[in-house]
Order: structure tokens, then sequence, then C-alpha cells
């Protein structure tokens, strides 16, 4: 792991130390929907010792058919607008919140790399979507330029301030 990787690593360790410390404080808990990170977020957040207390899991769909049968995302949007988009983005952190009945999730999806971009969707595009039960939903896009690892920490890393963020208000 280079030294970038391990300092976007670092923080967002100390973010997922954060999230817990505000979700506690709260008595909330929170889910993950990934697709390009692969669970990385829920990883990231696993390795907080007591985080169980409030991360109720996350769901790691990677194909359209888990999107759809997991999270349920509509299959029009999946066809329509493509699996990187910010409508399916929107449909896994809403499906994955109540999926697992929880205050907040929020959804990654991406083109990772290195292969797999388009002029229209490039390597290193990411759509997040936090989406909450007391109606914020909250969008995000980013184009990373680091390789498949670094896009995917850089999503991680988002993915939880975006949390965070959402815990501190």
């Amino acid at each position: 792991m280079s030294t970038e990787h391990v300092d976007i690593a670092q923080e967002a360790a100390a973010l997922s130390r954060q999230l817990g410390e505000l979700l506690m404080a709260k008595g909330q808990m929170c889910a993950t929907a990934e697709s390009c990170t692969g669970g990385l977020v829920g990883h990231l957040i696993t390795e907080v010792a007591g985080s169980s207390a409030w991360f109720a899991g996350g769901a790691i769909t990677y194909s359209y058919a888990a999107k759809e049968k997991v999270l349920g995302v509509q299959h029009e949007t999946l066809m329509t607008q493509g699996a990187v988009s910010y409508e399916v983005a929107a449909q896994m952190a809403q499906g994955a919140r109540q999926l697992y009945d929880v205050a907040v999730a929020v959804a990654i999806t991406g083109v990772a790399g290195p292969g797999g971009g388009s002029a229209e969707k490039p390597v290193g595009l990411v759509h997040i979507h936090l989406s909450s039960a007391d109606g914020v939903e909250r969008a995000e896009r980013f184009i990373w330029s680091a390789d498949r690892s670094g896009n995917k920490l850089l999503s991680a890393q988002a993915a939880l301030q975006m949390l965070v963020d959402y815990a501190a208000r």
C-alpha cells in the first residue's frame, strides 16, 4: 500500500471512530450499500470496536440483479441510467435504509478502474448518496484520478464524511 493510500485509510479510520461517537450519542444506527467499493466502508466501520452498537450492516451489490433483488433498485432505472448514476445511488441508499431499518444509510456506485470507463462515465466517476429516515437526501459526484485501490479508498472516505456530516448536524 502506498504512503498516500495509508494516509487516506488512516483518515477514513478516524472518520469511522468519529461517526460511531456521533451516532451513539444520538442512539442511531447506520447502514451501507456498496458497489465499486466492495464493502470497504463496512470494513472501515467494523474496524471500530463496538461498532455493532451503531452499524446495522451493509449490502455489497455489485451486479444489476443484486441491486434489484437486495436493495429494490428499479430495473428501468438501471437500464436507462446505468448502475453508475445519481438515480441508482439514491435508490441504493434508500433501499439499504429500509432493508436495515436504520436512521441513515449511504450508497456508493462508480467506476473504480482501471478499465470500464467511457467518455460519458470515465474511470474514477463515483456517485455517493445519503438517505435518512428524517428526509435528508444528499448526493455527491466525484471523479477520482487515483488507481483502483486509491479510488476505492477516496470513495469510502467521502462516504464516511457524508455520514459524519449528517450525524453531526
